[in-house]
């Protein structure tokens, strides 16, 4: 018997001719404009004009008729030793400088660059940005004592990336050494740095921003506050009717027991759901009025029912009544007995991992506790209450491990 393989071959070469086309194919996902081949040097742009603002300016202009043109390039010094050099393409007619460390006269030089990468002659313009944002913070900072160091203030309404950096004299060899960075571009700076004697001390405090420049430093010789950690061996409960019911024997004194898992564990203040919905709160005394300067927080990692979300209260009143204390109200607010301390939220990870990804370095972040200030003008205190009004994973229960409260006796 014959069998005629002819159609079976042609069709299978006709497969493999086809699979290897595919596999010589590379892809290429970068966008390559095409060389041109046109080497004429470009006209200049034209017509500019200069939009000063702090620590830059805007320059529009009118793009030379050159078909090939592909971008126009600004190079510029913002200060005696850092050049730049900024891009735009030629779709746009405006480039922004910035990064000035003064307020003062600055050239750009402009070039028109073709596809060829032909630039045209060089044009030059003067700018004068205003006072860069940097400097104008260093301006409004307020320095000023706090419990164990120092209070830090300033204002930055442009929300700029900026790094407010502490010098303090090393004992060693009596020079100024980096003490603290804190690096923000929130509106408000507003920060205690701790840790010191109270013993007249001198710091200095600069600015520097993304761009590399340092202000000035202001120097100060401040005496930090008396700060002392409350003594828990006085704790007590003061059961409230509003307070959360208890859940699987987590009791409230748990919250000061002095035990983390960082010293070798032990069971948190746990709530649960009652038969009656309650505030997510628990209520103590702690024993004599302190004027708060800051607290710890242990809890046993991100997500589920640990606290994100929550408000201190607190009453120097001698027995206290009891009052429906919302989590969120103002910082200040009064109702009976108690005040707003403050509103808090938990950090975020410190990995930047989503919810429910954190990572090792989270949890030991959490393990060694998180420190949360107590605005300066809040009330002294004998009675504390704890709101919690979010955790992680939006449960109506919660549980912390440990909290230790730090302030000046009253």
């Amino acid at each position: 018997m014959k069998y005629n393989f002819s159609p079976y071959i042609r069709l299978l070469v006709g497969i493999l001719l086809v699979g290897t086309c595919l596999c010589s194919c590379k892809k290429n996902d970068k966008y390559q404009a095409p060389e041109s081949m046109d080497k004429t040097k470009p006209g200049i742009v034209t017509n500019i004009k200069v939009q000063n603002f702090n620590g830059g300016a805007v320059l529009t202009y009118s793009l030379p008729t050159t078909e090939n043109l592909l971008y126009v390039v600004a190079d510029y010094k913002i200060n005696d030793k850092v050049a730049r050099q900024t891009k735009s393409s030629y779709f746009l007619d405006t480039i922004r400088v910035e990064g000035f460390q003064k307020s003062q006269d600055y050239t750009i030089t402009l070039h028109a660059v073709t596809r060829a990468n032909i630039a045209s002659d060089p044009v030059t313009i003067t700018v004068h940005p205003d006072t860069p944002f940097y400097q104008l913070i260093r301006r409004s900072l307020k320095l000023a004592p706090d419990f164990g160091g120092l209070r830090i203030r300033s204002l930055n309404q442009a929300k700029r990336a900026v790094g407010i950096n502490v010098v303090g004299i090393d004992p060693a060899d009596k020079k100024f050494e980096i003490q603290d960075r804190h690096f923000t571009s929130a509106d408000t700076i507003d920060y205690a740095l701790r840790g010191y004697a109270t013993t007249p001390t001198k710091f200095g405090v600069y600015v520097t921003d993304q761009f590399g420049n340092v202000s000035d430093t202001s120097i100060v010789t401040i005496t930090p506050l008396p700060e002392v950690l409350l003594d828990k061996g006085k704790f007590f409960t003061y059961p409230s009717v509003t307070d959360a019911y208890i859940g699987y024997g987590g009791i409230l004194p748990y919250l000061w027991d002095g035990f983390t898992k960082e010293t070798g564990g032990a069971a948190p203040w746990q709530t649960t759901v009652g038969p009656v919905p309650r505030q997510i709160q628990g209520t103590f005394g702690v024993g004599r009025t302190y004027k708060l300067s800051h607290f710890v927080m242990w809890t046993r990692g991100y997500g589920y029912a640990n606290p994100k979300d929550f408000t201190i209260w607190g009453s120097k009143a001698d027995k206290p009544q009891d009052a429906n204390t919302p989590g969120g109200a103002v910082p200040g607010t009064v109702v009976g007995d108690w005040t707003v301390v403050g509103n808090y939220r938990f950090p975020d990870p410190p990995s930047g991992l989503s919810q429910g990804q954190t990572n090792a370095a989270d949890q030991a972040f959490i393990e060694k506790g998180v420190s949360f200030d107590v605005p300066f003008d809040s009330p002294s205190v004998k009675y504390i209450r704890v709101v919690v009004t979010d955790t992680w994973f939006g449960n109506n229960y919660t549980y912390i491990e440990e909290m230790s409260f730090y302030g000046n006796p009253q």
